[in-house]
């Protein structure tokens, strides 16, 4: 299985976010475009379309809300045991550096 690390993780997360935006962003101006479609086709073809939006805006609020109470999370634990979280690091950059030293 493969481990990511935090930073890897925050930019996918990131990136996936940002997406969603861009996503998000071209649903309303393809909208505001097709506004004047005022076809049977048209209007079903909009409403699914902001129903979509809709969805992705959901699933971008809770993306970030999730990405948040990680950080905060992990940002507690490492206030709370702050050497044990030195030393995970430290061991963590060790094994790495061995691992790069041997290829």
């Amino acid at each position: 299985m493969e481990t990511r690390s935090a930073e890897e993780i925050e930019q996918s997360t990131e990136k996936l976010l940002q997406d969603l935006r861009d996503v998000v962003r071209d649903g309303e101006e393809l909208l505001r475009a097709g506004a004047e479609d005022l076809s049977e086709g048209g209007a079903a073809a909009r409403e699914k379309l902001a129903a979509a939006l809709e969805v992705a805006r959901d699933t971008q609020r809770r993306l970030q809300q999730q990405a948040v109470a990680g950080a905060r999370a992990v940002d507690n634990l490492i206030r709370e045991h702050p050497y044990q979280s030195i030393g995970i690091a430290f061991g963590v950059g060790l094994i790495a550096g061995l691992i790069v030293a041997r290829k």
